[in-house]
């Protein structure tokens, strides 16, 4: 049983990525299933720190990046918006080239709060850092015209 509101395609995500810091750092959302999402992030010049490494950070905006989305899909965006409160990751093995893939499957989906459990892994399906990010889903803010 899939735990998405109403059926996507990859190709509506991209466009609802553009012009963002998603777009910016090269994520792209590569594939779903009925209670995953999966996406891969370039470790290059913007996704690297100083020594050359892949980012802390970069990884934690890819593990985000995967939550919001999976929160984002699992319910009415006609009248609801998730919204990050907390985001933690731990960092186990460093990458310097290629590309990371990261995983997001769903710990707890409530009706106030989701939350997600993200694996990075590099393309020899060594995990890179793990990440945890709980969401509040809000109703959207109306304004009156």
């Amino acid at each position: 049983m899939s735990i998405w509101f109403q059926p996507f395609t990859l190709d509506q995500i991209k466009a609802i990525s553009r012009n963002t810091m998603v777009e910016h750092l090269g994520i792209k959302i590569t594939d779903f299933g009925d209670d995953y999402l999966k996406a891969q992030m370039p470790v290059d010049h913007r996704t690297k720190q100083p020594a050359g490494l892949l980012h802390g950070g970069a990884s934690v905006a890819l593990a985000e990046t995967l939550g919001s989305f999976g929160s984002y899909l699992c319910v009415d965006p006609a009248l609801y918006d998730c919204v990050g409160v907390e985001i933690n990751a731990n960092h186990l093995r460093s990458k310097s080239d290629g590309f990371v893939e990261g995983t997001a499957r769903p710990l707890h989906i409530g009706s106030k709060l989701h939350v997600w459990e993200i694996h990075i892994h590099d393309e020899q399906h060594r995990l890179i850092s793990v990440g945890r990010i709980t969401l509040a889903v809000i109703k959207k803010f109306r304004t009156e015209s």
